[in-house]
């Protein structure tokens, strides 16, 4: 019979009791160093807020909003203070009055107003072009996003098919390993279920270095450190949905591209009416005034109204040349809008088709072929293990069925990024 000595069994329990309160400390410090998961969602979101590059525009935007205010300014007016009709020295004065007077001149221009008007809505306008550019940089975006995105799934779920099926070759390698004492299996097997395990450990390097790459990619894209760790929802599964329609209103109506340019039309109409008011005069006030070097002589002033003549022929010429270019560029920008909406038409037509083609070959992969090659595999493995098949046939099982996974992870891959090129195309 033993005895447990009394202090030392104490000494035990105050140090569980120290150990459970440090587990306890720690449990809340454990979830709080857990690495943030974004979604998609999350993740575009912040893209839109936070992008450094999509905020240059909207401060684009709003200058030209104060630069449309500029417009309406009026020059500042103009004071001159001089001589007038003086003689010069050593002229001889037949008369006191011919002495001359110091002038005092105050000049001011009267611009139209409905040119600062025209000319305001004009140079206003071009601020919906820069949001318009916005918009399609961060379509652009969000497509980049969505590719990091998906690439990262997709390398997570290599790793996850790679990680398996490695568990499997260790297993065939300890059994060689057994065996081989025993003049039941070749060194050489050993050596080559290493060879295949050491191959697998380096695709799966190969999938966490594409990991950190798309990682850094999208900080950047969200403007944070490059290096800012995170994980995201390995369950998300990208899903295609087709447009209802693809007639040309409708894609006028969801195309960034085709709003900027409806928006650059707008613009340049805006210019074609200020354009239009130059044949409107402006108007001048001058006021003199005269102080005569002779006292005697009164204070006199002159007062003058002036008013420009923009119809003359040689003056008209200009403005209407301009007027005539900027008609001729609308209509192309127009023949061009609608020529980009039927080639549009037609692409999302052939997309489609093409992304349910792949949907179809992707189910086939995942839903027959794969499980083929796996009761292959544990068939041979099942052989294998009762010694009755030798190891570089349960490896060549092993390849196959390893490879068709991989292949159909990257038809999975190419078939998100061909949604990705669709919704990019759809909304550009």
């Amino acid at each position: 019979m033993s005895y447990v000595n009394t202090e030392n069994y104490k000494s035990m329990i105050h140090s569980i009791k120290h150990v459970k309160w440090l587990v306890l400390f720690l449990l809340p410090l454990t979830s709080w160093a857990q690495k943030p998961v974004f979604t998609l969602d999350t993740i575009l979101q912040r893209i839109d807020n936070n992008n450094l590059m999509l905020q240059s525009y909207g401060l684009k935007a709003d200058s030209y909003k104060h630069s449309g205010d500029a417009a309406t300014a009026w020059m500042p007016p103009m004071v001159g203070l001089g001589t007038f009709m003086t003689p010069y020295p050593n002229q001889m004065i037949m008369e006191s009055r011919d002495k001359g007077n110091l002038m005092l001149q105050i000049e001011q221009d009267i611009p139209n107003l409905a040119k600062l008007s025209a000319k305001r809505k004009y140079i206003a306008s071009q601020g919906n072009v820069e949001r318009a550019n916005r918009d399609i940089t961060l379509n652009t975006y969000k497509a980049q996003a969505k590719r990091l995105y998906f690439n990262w799934l997709i390398a997570r779920q290599r790793i996850s098919v790679l990680e398996e099926n490695e568990k499997i070759m260790v297993m065939m390698k300890k059994i060689e390993e057994v065996r081989y004492p025993y003049n039941q299996s070749q060194l050489g097997g050993v050596y080559r279920a290493e060879s295949k395990i050491l191959e697998n450990q380096n695709m799966i390097r190969m999938q966490e270095g594409a990991i950190g790459k798309a990682k850094g990619w999208l900080n950047s894209l969200m403007n944070v450190v490059g290096n800012q760790d995170f994980e995201i929802d390995t369950t998300y599964i990208p899903s295609f949905q087709p447009a209802m329609y693809y007639d040309t209103a409708t894609l006028a109506d969801v195309r960034m591209d085709v709003f900027k340019m409806n928006e650059s039309i707008r613009s340049m109409q805006l210019n074609i009416e200020s354009m239009k008011q130059q044949k409107k005069p402006d108007f001048k006030i001058r006021f003199d005034h005269m102080y005569p070097l002779d006292a005697m002589m009164p204070n006199a002033y002159s007062v003058m109204g002036m008013l420009s003549i923009p119809i003359a022929p040689w003056s008209s010429k200009m403005y209407k040349s301009d007027i005539k270019g900027m008609q001729l560029n609308i209509q192309g920008m127009q023949k061009e809008r609608s020529a980009m909406l039927v080639e549009t038409q037609g692409m999302l037509y052939g997309m489609q088709s093409e992304i349910e083609s792949m949907q179809t070959r992707v189910s086939t992969m995942q839903e027959k072929i794969i499980p083929a090659l796996q009761k292959a595999m544990d068939a041979y493995f099942a052989n294998y293990q009762e010694n009755k098949a030798q190891l570089p046939v349960v490896i060549d099982a092993w390849e196959a069925l390893t490879m068709m996974q991989m292949n159909v992870l990257d038809e999975k891959l190419k078939l998100y990024e061909m949604i990705v090129d669709y919704e990019k195309e759809l909304y550009r």
